[in-house]
């Protein structure tokens, strides 16, 4: 893994659009413009709206980047982290040598490693860990 790869832990991740608001925000994009969305994995009825019969309901999220992510080089470059590494309250993203070690023990406890498919059309240096 390189310094700009982002490593997202699918089983921290709530949904919240917490990375991808900081990432428009910190970035000054404008309103309709956005390097980062959240998808929703669940019916595919609209957003947030679960799969699967009650009491057997079940949802979950997976962020996204665009192949116009920055990645916030200038910010990797002072230091600090991206955007949207910074602001995730769940932790359930990091970047560089921290993803990497996070990456290794991930995979140790059983998770599986992966990135999206080229038909995603999504940014290169992203890398998924789901438990199963």
């Amino acid at each position: 893994m390189d310094e700009k790869t982002i490593l997202v832990n699918l089983q921290r991740c709530t949904g919240c659009w917490t990375c991808s608001l900081a990432c428009k925000v910190g970035n000054g994009l404008p309103d309709e413009k956005f390097w980062l969305t959240v998808r929703t994995e669940g019916s595919g009825e609209g957003i947030d709206r679960p799969a699967g019969v009650w009491p057997d309901l079940h949802m979950s999220w997976i962020p996204i980047w665009s192949k116009s992510c920055v990645r916030c080089g200038g910010r990797l470059a002072e230091g600090e982290l991206p955007y949207c590494v910074n602001a995730c309250p769940n932790g359930a993203l990091s970047v560089g040598d921290a993803a990497a070690g996070e990456c290794e023990a991930l995979r140790q406890r059983g998770f599986r490693i992966f990135k999206l498919p080229a038909w995603e059309n999504a940014a290169d240096n992203v890398v998924y860990a789901s438990k199963g």
